[in-house]
């Protein structure tokens, strides 16, 4: 298993907002090879950062992903102003698990 983090630093006063473009996302990635399973993840304190965090059956399955048309549909839209710099990007291979893969 595979596992990707995007780590994003929301602009005060914009969590809201954030919350709500990505509920209404497109959810393309759902149905690529190789997708297992997404998890949005927001901070328990006052501030932080949120994570989106995917689960892929291989690296292999996640870069295609990111070659894919559906890749650059999902990741069309635009938000001026609601992040505080670009996400941070962090994968991982899984090497031991309770998760069944």
């Amino acid at each position: 298993m595979f596992l990707v983090m995007n780590r994003f630093r929301v602009t005060p006063g914009r969590e809201a907002d954030f919350e709500e473009a990505f509920k209404g996302r497109a959810r393309l990635v759902d149905q690529m090879p190789g997708f297992m399973a997404q998890d949005m993840l927001r901070p328990a304190g006052e501030e932080g950062v949120f994570i989106s965090m995917t689960r892929w059956r291989s690296r292999e399955d996640f870069e295609a992903w990111t070659r894919s048309e559906q890749f650059r549909q999902g990741h069309g839209k635009r938000h001026p102003g609601m992040f505080q710099g670009p996400p941070q990007l962090e994968m991982y291979e899984v090497f031991d698990s309770t998760t069944e893969a």
